[in-house]
């Protein structure tokens, strides 16, 4: 089988909410995602979705996507879409870094193994290891009174997992944490997400401040060594997300007892082929994973939904339904959110199907 063409598809995806805010005044509206195909000679076509959280989250950004998949994909025409780590080398010998550009092509190419073989992806990943994924909510950084709020409207609907979003003012960080967190019950899941938004001074002051709180404390500062600081004057379980990048800066962070869990982001670190591979290290190391992406629709939502159902439930700490955030649809059969769980199709590959009248025209056909 060969790799014949690759199209983009530009898609916003507006929030149901109105706007997501995080550390450092950041926040979006509309989110720019990119949809991908990877066509073949065997008639199969396979289906990705890249969504950057806007320009100041990871060195990644939406227009990006497109700009490195028209760099990346004429290099790409006649390679074997099934064989995946041939796939992923070449795509790294002839674009160095940018793994999120990579990361839809790779998981198209998934798609497609799955077509060939009648298999979904979580088998391909290693079998069902769990039926269904319990899933986080993320709580938009506002007034702690409004957070809490959104937190019992959202526990109503079956969540009980619950990421809030902290890092501004250490005084207001404080309020918001200890307001969530009482009106949780006792066997919920809080998780105080700072995205780097602390210095390690206010990270410090925070950690000891809400010591006497079963609250997970998530990527504190900008840096792996300030995350290190940090994580040495807490006891409350720790997090990391943006600094773990990839295999080399996991194993450093396993062997320095670095963090109690990761967020692997499956785009962050360049598709499913990569993701996997993490995962399985966390798993034999022991080391659960909050499952997810950078943002995204339906096609995202499939991929987590089909790596977090691969991986065993005890290393499974959470999982997001990105779908459920945004106003417009752009795929039948992508998971949906059932009291506060989800699970992978059974259908063969993704077991999605694109909406190809709300993507409109590819803005991109190699």
């Amino acid at each position: 089988m060969k790799i014949t063409g690759i199209k983009a598809w530009q898609i916003d995806l507006p929030l149901k909410e109105g706007r997501y805010n995080w550390s450092n005044g950041n926040f979006v509206e509309v989110f720019d995602s990119t949809v991908v195909a990877v066509e073949t000679d065997a008639s199969l076509t396979g289906y990705a979705e890249c969504c950057p959280l806007g320009s100041a989250y990871l060195p990644a950004y939406a227009a990006g996507v497109r700009a490195g998949l028209k760099e990346i994909a004429p290099k790409l025409i006649g390679l074997d879409p099934t064989e995946l780590g041939v796939l992923n080398r070449h795509m790294d010998s002839v674009l160095r870094g940018h793994p999120y550009v990579k990361a839809p092509i790779d998981i198209a190419c998934w798609d497609i193994l799955g077509k060939a073989t009648g298999l979904p992806v979580y088998k391909l990943l290693g079998g069902a290891a769990q039926d269904r994924v319990a899933l986080y909510r993320a709580i938009s950084q506002e007034a702690p009174e409004v957070m809490a709020a959104k937190i019992a409207g959202y526990k109503a609907e079956g969540y009980t997992k619950f990421q809030l979003k902290v890092g501004g003012d250490a005084d207001r960080d404080i309020d918001r944490i200890r307001a969530t967190r009482a009106i949780l019950d006792p066997s919920d899941i809080l998780v105080a997400d700072a995205n780097t938004g602390w210095t390690r001074a206010e990270a410090a002051r925070i950690a000891v401040e809400v010591a006497d709180l079963d609250v997970y404390i998530e990527q504190p500062c900008p840096t792996y060594e300030e995350c290190l600081s940090v994580r040495a004057r807490t006891t409350r379980p720790f997090v990391l997300d943006e600094v773990i990048d990839g295999v080399g800066t996991l194993m450093k962070a396993l062997a320095d007892d670095a963090m109690d869990i990761i967020n692997l982001k499956i785009s962050k670190v360049g598709g499913l082929t990569k993701a996997r591979l993490m995962r399985d290290i966390c798993v034999a190391s022991g080391t659960p994973m909050t499952i997810e992406d950078t943002w995204g629709g339906d096609i995202v939502t499939a991929a987590i939904a089909h790596l977090a159902r691969s991986t065993p439930e005890e290393f499974c700490f959470s999982a997001t339904d990105f779908n459920s955030y945004g106003t417009v649809d752009i795929a039948e059969g992508a998971p949906r959110r059932v009291d506060g769980f989800m699970t992978a199709p059974d259908a063969p590959g993704l077991g999605i199907t694109p909406l190809f009248e709300v993507l409109g025209e590819p803005v991109l056909v190699v």
